[in-house]
């Protein structure tokens, strides 16, 4: 018998359709790049050049400096408050020993009555809120002699003077609280520039810590020859007001002398000024060498504000604390008319001061790891300057 055909449809030799193939290898090739992409580490920042570095180093420190000022105000809050509450603390033992003394008088009184049998419950007032509220109540008042009426009003007014000092201890005390919580915050803000600034500078080679340098022999270089240009300055007005002094001079000695030229007004306070600016740049000079400290007000170290003030006091004027305060004391004058002794403020936050000697210069706590030294009032950008006295 013959064998039967087949029925079953041959199967295909066919390669794989070719546009399977495209799109599985596309698949994969995606697939690869997105997990290199997932696995490759984020391309590393720019290292910032030494110019950059240098910028940011200085902005650090003068944010430093201005923290410096708001930590140098929360202290003397601090300080001005804990003076007070010990005061308020001295007067609340001193009111507790009278109040104590009253209710003695009290209750020497209400025993002596009890002992008598005229009211049996008056020991009971030794205990009342309020000694007046119960004697009025009970009508003994016109019982009591003017020597016992008088030992109640007493009682009185010491327990409502009492009163209304634990209140104002209470307001003192929370004044204390806020002004110790702002001089953490400004203490850590200090430290939070400087660990930055310093983490700066650690970071640099030796061959960019050199490169910085120069940069600031450079900065000095520049400060110098500004400061060199307004010593020439001062030195020809100096001059001019000799010759001028000379010349009235001589026409004061000619005997047909017409008006005589009235006298210019003395500058800067004249003589007085000028001996009061001795003794504080006398002062300021024994410091130079003594190192930056933030917060410090000598006498071993200073910052910036803490010099300024030391030095006037050495000349018998009074200055406040922080350099935003020292900068509203005295006379506003021009960098053009500074004298010995004037104070010059720096940045537009004023957050820092140099005592003028005169020829461009100041002396000056400059900055942490620094040491009070005189230097060129071009160093820093000049925000104005005062004559405080």
């Amino acid at each position: 018998m013959p064998a039967l055909a087949s029925h079953r449809k041959p199967r295909s030799t066919r390669p794989h359709s070719p546009a399977v193939g495209v799109t599985t290898a596309a698949l994969a090739s995606v697939t690869l790049l997105s997990a290199q992409s997932a696995g490759a580490a984020p391309a590393a920042p720019p290292k910032p050049t030494v110019e950059e570095v240098q910028k940011k180093v200085d902005d650090l420190y003068r944010q430093a400096g201005t923290a410096t000022q708001e930590y140098n105000r929360a202290k003397e809050a601090t300080d001005k408050q804990r003076g007070t509450v010990q005061t308020m603390l001295d007067e609340a033992a001193k009111r507790a020993e009278s109040i104590n003394e009253s209710r003695q008088a009290l209750g020497a009184y209400a025993a002596a009555q009890y002992r008598t049998g005229a009211v049996s419950p008056t020991a009971a007032l030794i205990f009342a809120d309020s000694p007046q509220s119960y004697f009025d109540q009970t009508q003994l008042m016109d019982r009591m002699s003017d020597r016992q009426r008088s030992a109640v009003a007493e009682f009185e007014v010491e327990r409502a003077a009492a009163a209304k000092q634990r209140a104002e201890a209470t307001k003192s005390l929370q004044s204390l609280t806020e002004s110790q919580k702002a001089l953490r915050t400004s203490k850590k803000a200090v430290q939070d520039k400087l660990a930055e600034a310093r983490g700066l500078l650690s970071r640099l080679t030796a061959q960019e810590k050199a490169r910085l340098a120069e940069l600031e022999r450079k900065r000095e270089a520049e400060a110098r020859r500004k400061a060199e240009e307004q010593a020439r300055a001062e030195a020809a007005k100096a001059e001019r007001l000799r010759q001028e002094a000379a010349e009235r001079e001589r026409q004061a000695e000619q005997p047909t002398t017409p008006t005589p030229t009235p006298e210019p007004p003395a500058t800067g306070g004249g003589s007085t000024y000028a001996t009061k600016a001795a003794k504080a740049l006398a002062f300021a000079r024994d410091q130079i060498g003594k190192p930056y400290v933030w917060g410090a007000t000598g006498p071993s170290s200073y910052d910036c504000s803490g010099l300024t003030q030391g030095a006037w006091k050495a000349a018998g004027v009074d200055l406040p604390r922080t350099t935003w305060d020292q900068v509203k004391v005295g006379t506003r004058v021009a960098t053009g008319d500074l004298l010995p002794g004037d104070l010059v403020f720096f940045y537009d936050d004023i957050s820092h001061v140099g005592i003028y000697i005169g020829d461009g210069k100041m002396i000056h706590a400059p900055k942490p790891g620094a040491f009070v030294r005189e230097e060129s009032i071009y160093y820093m950008p000049i925000y104005g300057s005062v004559r405080p006295a």
